[in-house]
């Protein structure tokens, strides 16, 4: 089993003025909803219990509501969610919590784009957040009678994977400030990657299930198809055929945040690039790795956590820090591993790589 002490070392500022913030990055596999999504839970849900707790969250009458939001618009997770309560069967705050319908606010500065060369199809993505608030965790999971290999966001959500049948999705905040009644993204993601095949079934699950908050969503398949979906709590889903996206939707709505996240000239950025046609991985991947679209800013809780490359046709993942490190993984070949990563004020970088299944054939023998 990986170790999940994903542990975390701040350097002190009397030894190193420069931030400095050590995290390890793990990879897990299970089939049904075991000991590793167990072990996850144990790690991370005390945090995530205080989190939620201290902004308003309750139990008795909202569980009540959550269940019937799921059994109405995703009733295919209600036996999900049930397995996992059931690792904490005398903690309710943990049930509604893992139905994500309406919880706190919260928001991720993201780019994701998809693009193809003569590997096929990919998506690329740059995932934005104080790396001590991320999990931290790639899973392969099996619970539903689907595989899917994604990044862990809020215990059992995603805010990317890919799917058996080659669907790969990425979630981007959408720079609007407004909230309402709806399920959080990271459960929509995890519901599209369980129970849709292609991009057509995806946008069609989306447009029907009510988000809380102002989401992108972008997708592409095996067979190249693409389109990015704006999710809004107060308005219908919007369907583009735009084959990226930063943090704004029709236009920017958050002037602070969009000032913040430079959203729009990571969007005229992309604009360029993709007018001369779709741009091969290295290119995309040198773009996403360099300002404005990596960000180091880590001290103030908005950096590059990691950049994530899925390939539908080969059915893999590959993580990309700002080093030039990466490693890749394969849906039916997938390693577990142990990554120890550091970020400072120059971006991030890998310290150390261990295979937990070649330490374990190493104990062996």
């Amino acid at each position: 089993m990986t170790d999940l002490n994903c542990q975390t070392e701040t350097i002190g500022t009397h030894e190193r003025p420069e931030y400095a913030l050590r995290r390890r990055f793990c990879t897990l596999k299970e089939n049904r909803s075991g000991e590793a999504w167990s072990n996850l839970l144990h790690a991370h849900w005390p945090g995530w219990r205080d989190w939620y707790l201290a902004r308003g969250a309750t139990t008795a009458a909202s569980e009540s509501e959550s269940t019937r939001a799921l059994r109405r618009y995703m009733p295919e997770m209600i036996g999900l969610i049930d397995r996992l309560s059931n690792n904490l069967p005398d903690d309710p705050v943990l049930r509604e919590f893992l139905t994500f319908w309406c919880p706190p606010r919260y928001l991720v500065s993201c780019t994701q784009a998809v693009s193809s060369d003569h590997l096929g199809p990919f998506l690329m993505r740059n995932y934005d957040l104080d790396p001590e608030l991320n999990e931290m965790t790639l899973l392969r999971s099996n619970w539903r009678g689907k595989t899917v290999m994604g990044m862990v966001e809020g215990l059992s959500g995603l805010s990317d994977g890919m799917n058996e049948d080659g669907l790969a999705v990425s979630l981007s905040f959408g720079g609007r400030i407004v909230s309402g009644r709806g399920f959080g993204i990271p459960l929509l993601i995890r519901y599209v990657l369980e129970t849709c095949i292609d991009v057509q079934d995806a946008v069609e699950a989306l447009r029907t299930i009510p988000c809380h908050m102002s989401y992108n969503v972008t997708l592409t398949d095996r067979h190249g198809a693409h389109a990015t979906v704006f999710l809004s709590p107060d308005r219908p889903a919007m369907v583009r055929p735009t084959p990226w996206a930063t943090n704004h939707q029709l236009g920017v709505e958050w002037p602070r945040h969009g000032r913040m996240s430079a959203t729009l000239e990571r969007a005229q950025c992309l604009t360029r690039l993709y007018s001369d046609g779709n741009p091969h991985e290295n290119a995309l991947r040198t773009v996403f790795l360099n300002p404005p679209f990596y960000s180091a800013n880590f001290r103030v809780g908005y950096g590059t956590v990691f950049t994530a490359l899925y390939r539908p046709s080969s059915r893999s993942v590959q993580l990309v820090w700002k080093d030039g490190q990466s490693h890749r993984w394969q849906m039916n070949k997938f390693e577990t591993t142990s990554i120890e990563i550091e970020y400072t004020d120059a971006g991030s970088a890998v310290l150390s790589h261990q295979s937990q299944e070649l330490s374990k054939s190493r104990m062996k023998t």
